[in-house]
């Protein structure tokens, strides 16, 4: 029933936007770029339709039900914090060519809270590296060891493999085969994953209580930003995810999505079903979360997810470039789900979910053609005739469509922010911050789309992508820099700008706003790029005051 509901629902909003499109566009005859623009955003009208669904049965979750996120995971029981735990679990960190300095503290922190907690003897932490042999491996097992010193016999753990097979799914199931015994669970971390004992006892209390559970997640905030571009993401991105997971959630229900990392699996059927297969083409799964979910799916295993983020972060990209640098690699993996879409042995929730990855990605060039269409459409006259008020009626409900879930999650956060954990923070702060992050993401979004488009073009045309090291420390980028990566993006707004203008001053002001952050691309990327203080002095406090961190800090500050 409650997959039904949601089908209406989104079939509502999609039919909606298509027929109002239909509306704007048929009036006064259908020019060639009119029916093309029609095409483009019919296309896409149903990925509106699915997120404007599973935001607003969110919201209505997270704003009227006395615990919302009791509401969508049966194991969490209340007054269960105090439960013990029966069970052992592995904290396993996936390593390779990391910063040892940064990323031990946080281990530390998670040790001394789950022994403070009187839990310490049913975890490990366990350090699973595919660094390559040389000077950076001895390194990161001198740190390593110099862990491991500072705690009880087994309590810390280090394993590095001669060779990197499967990259990081390899490298866990490599783990889960050889030297598993004796654990149930394995807590799965990223090199940049934070999670307080809270956090981790509570999913480790949500598994014991559900036996049919071979995963669970909580959502993911970013913490202690960097700069002003991954405070703006972060913001924008935490409050979106909570509505949008609670929806899931509530639709999904034990078939939901595995995102990597900060997440709490049941060691033996994950050994057993989650293997990842050679593609046709030779290759390696890059992106195994969704896979190895739609596996579980398929044998009959839950898949939950927890829309709470509290305990709970990893970093976002700390400037323009290493976020689009991300979006390749990502975009590269999700490119493979195309071979796997109808594979029997994954579950049919599990390969939607699959295939609505791949479309984050493979819609994004008739995203980006509704900007050259309307302004040819409008260059060419044949946008005369267009009624102003649907089409300002269109663009506006598009536009929520699109946002719906972090306007949600916005709304929750002023309307009930107790469960937004937004109560210390002043409506007024809330609010400036909120118009910050929609001007950020009004200028963001046309960047992204474009380089969206580009990657689209060359994986659909063979080009292969690597999975190359993730950038995660914050820099001011140069101008220079920024003016080689963005000049491409900037003349084509430019050139946008003036098809629309060519039309009529009411098109090109139509289009401006969707432009402007072409236009602006290269000062976008500089000015958010800049490091600054405040940041760098709370992660250095949230971890304790390492001294290679304090180091670290004082140069980046410098």
């Amino acid at each position: 029933m409650r997959r039904w509901l949601f089908s209406a629902a989104a079939a509502a909003v999609t039919l909606g936007l298509a027929a109002l499109a239909w509306v704007v566009l048929a009036a006064g005859g259908w020019s060639v770029w009119e029916a093309l623009l029609f095409v483009c955003f019919a296309v896409n009208a149903p990925w509106f339709g699915l997120g404007a669904a599973t935001a607003l049965f969110g919201l209505a979750i997270r704003l009227f039900a006395a615990d919302p996120v009791a509401a969508v995971v049966p194991g969490l029981r209340k007054g269960g914090n105090a439960a013990p735990i029966a069970s052992r679990t592995a904290v396993a960190v996936c390593i390779r060519d990391e910063d040892m300095a940064a990323l031990v503290p946080p281990l530390e922190d998670l040790l001394r809270g789950l022994a403070a907690a009187g839990h310490a003897d049913r975890f490990a932490v366990v350090m699973l590296s595919d660094t390559l042999a040389g000077e950076a491996a001895e390194a990161e097992e001198d740190a390593a060891a110099a862990f491991a010193a500072r705690h009880p016999p087994g309590a810390v753990r280090y394993r590095r493999r001669a060779v990197n097979t499967g990259w990081k799914a390899g490298n866990v199931m490599d783990f889960l085969d050889r030297h598993a015994e004796g654990f149930d669970f394995l807590l799965l971390l990223d090199a940049d994953s934070r999670m307080t004992a809270e956090a981790v006892l509570r999913l480790v209390r949500i598994m014991e209580a559900e036996p049919g559970c071979a995963l669970v997640q909580p959502t993911v905030a970013g913490h202690a930003a960097e700069s002003k571009f991954q405070d703006l993401f972060a913001f924008g991105h935490r409050h979106g995810a909570r509505v949008w997971a609670t929806g899931q959630a509530w639709w999904q229900d034990k078939e939901g999505p595995f995102w990597g990392h900060n997440a709490l699996i049941r060691i033996a059927p994950f050994r057993e079903h989650c293997r990842l297969p050679t593609l046709r083409d030779g290759s390696t799964v890059l992106s195994h979360d969704h896979v190895e979910a739609a596996r579980l799916h398929a044998a009959g295993w839950a898949v939950r997810v927890v829309p709470e983020d509290s305990g709970s972060t990893d970093e976002h990209p700390p400037h323009l470039i290493a976020f689009l640098d991300r979006d390749h690699r990502w975009a590269a993996g999700n490119w493979q789900y195309r071979l796997l879409l109808w594979s029997r042995d994954l579950g049919r929730l599990g390969r939607f979910q699959m295939f609505q990855a791949l479309l984050h990605y493979a819609l994004a060039p008739l995203w980006l053609a509704l900007l050259p269409l309307a302004a040819l459409n409008a260059a060419t006259g044949g946008a005369e005739g267009t009624p102003r008020g649907p089409l300002v009626a269109l663009l506006f409900l598009g536009y929520l469509s699109l946002h719906l879930p972090k306007l949600a999650g916005y709304a929750e956060a002023l309307l009930r922010p107790s469960t937004a954990g937004t109560a210390r923070i002043g409506r007024g702060a809330l609010l400036r911050k909120m118009g910050r992050e929609m001007l950020f993401t009004l200028l963001f979004e046309p960047i992204a789309a474009v380089d969206k488009t580009a990657i689209m073009f060359g994986l659909a045309t063979g080009r292969r992508m690597g999975w190359s090291a993730q950038e995660r420390r914050a820099r001011a980028v140069g101008w220079a820099e920024a003016v080689r990566r963005f000049w491409p993006h900037t003349l084509a707004g430019a050139a946008l700008l003036a098809m629309g203008f060519a039309g009529s001053a009411f098109a090109g002001l139509v289009l401006l706003p969707a432009v402007l952050g072409l236009l602006l691309s290269v000062p976008f990327c500089v000015l958010l790029s800049r490091p600054h203080r405040e940041a760098t002095a709370e992660t250095t406090i949230a971890f304790g005051g390492d001294h290679a961190l304090v180091s670290r800090t004082k140069r980046l500050v410098s």
